[in-house]
């Protein structure tokens, strides 16, 4: 196997979160567990957050390209078939049996009345569930991909996970607004039932202040999050009803708590201190402009620095642009 396969005395796995939104039999499940007497579809149900423009297959050949020590790749969908099969056997022949498709039902074994979810957060929460993962593991969406070579020291240091962020103030601003809002409708809209938008920095600090961090929390971005299965495989099997609170929701909600903002607090409050920027390059090509998208490529091939670029809603840009960002990243992958 040589480089390929170091199966290294801590092997470093790949997850990736994968859905095809625009499967029929996806949608009409969807469609199903959204009310349909309601006047708005729940903020965490927007379609965008279910698009797929085939960027898993840039996503796994970037990760066999620049991380060639990962173990193994897997690929968690809901009874679907991401058919990366053909790319990987032309790039990567010898890493086709390194990838594995997880369905939803396998990590919750157990929790079906929970499932079908359409919610990051629940599917975050379970990963630790997927069969054969090594503790070491590093979580991907989709839409991130590697931009250079990087080292299995880029995720684990002494065998602990590097947590990649920032130190911020808990969001009271954002948590102010959204009760005063919540507040003028109750006397204006009593029938209302529009719920507060899910808020990622929300999401991260319900974690935070769950594990007793009062005045600051560690906000990690869209970047690849390295964590441990143990870290939450001991946390969940010691607060199962958190647990099950925290995946009753179908699409994502502002109560919750993010995944990995838990495992990055539990991390901390043991004494890790491996903490990085997210050394990742964020791309939202809808309405920007022309240049947007050269731009943004070029800066990520003048600043070494940066490992990983996220190219969110890729499906709302124009076709020009989606032809834009594929063709770069085909370069930097060197595909033919």
């Amino acid at each position: 196997m040589g480089m390929e396969n170091t199966g290294t005395e801590h092997p470093i796995d790949i997850v990736v979160a994968w859905v095809n939104g625009e499967d029929p039999i996806l949608k009409k499940k969807r469609m199903r567990y959204l009310n349909q007497n309601e006047d708005s579809v729940p903020p965490g149900a927007a379609p965008t957050r279910f698009h797929s423009l085939n960027e898993i297959e840039y996503c796994v050949l970037s990760i066999f390209k620049f991380a060639p020590f990962v173990r193994k790749v897997f690929i968690v969908t809901d009874q679907q078939n991401p058919e990366i099969d053909e790319v990987v056997k032309r790039y990567f022949p010898n890493r086709l049996q390194d990838v594995s498709i997880v369905d939803h039902t396998e990590i919750f074994r157990g929790y079906e009345e929970f499932l079908p979810t359409f919610n990051s957060i629940c599917i975050s929460n379970m990963l630790w569930r997927i069969k054969g993962l090594a503790d070491h593991f590093v979580y991907f969406n989709d839409d991130i991909f590697l931009l250079r070579p990087v080292q299995p020291t880029d995720w684990f240091i002494d065998q602990k996970p590097v947590l990649r962020g920032k130190w911020r103030f808990p969001p009271y601003e954002r948590l102010l607004w959204d009760s005063l809002k919540e507040g003028v409708k109750r006397i204006f809209a009593p029938e209302s039932k529009n719920e507060r938008v899910a808020s990622f920095q929300v999401n991260q600090w319900n974690a935070a202040q769950q594990l007793g961090f009062t005045f600051r929390y560690f906000r990690s971005g869209h970047t690849p999050l390295a964590m441990r299965k143990t870290t939450l495989e001991k946390y969940f099997t010691a607060h199962p009803e958190r647990l099950k609170k925290n995946i009753s929701f179908r699409f994502r909600n502002y109560v919750q708590f993010n995944t990995v903002a838990l495992a990055n607090h539990l991390e901390i409050k043991t004494g890790n201190k491996n903490h990085k920027t997210s050394q990742a390059l964020y791309l939202q090509p809808h309405n920007r402009g022309k240049e947007y998208v050269a731009f943004k490529f070029n800066r990520a091939l003048r600043e070494e620095n940066l490992l990983f670029i996220c190219v969110q809603s890729l499906d709302l840009a124009t076709h020009e642009d989606q032809e834009a960002v594929l063709q770069r990243m085909k370069s930097i992958l060197e595909l033919q």
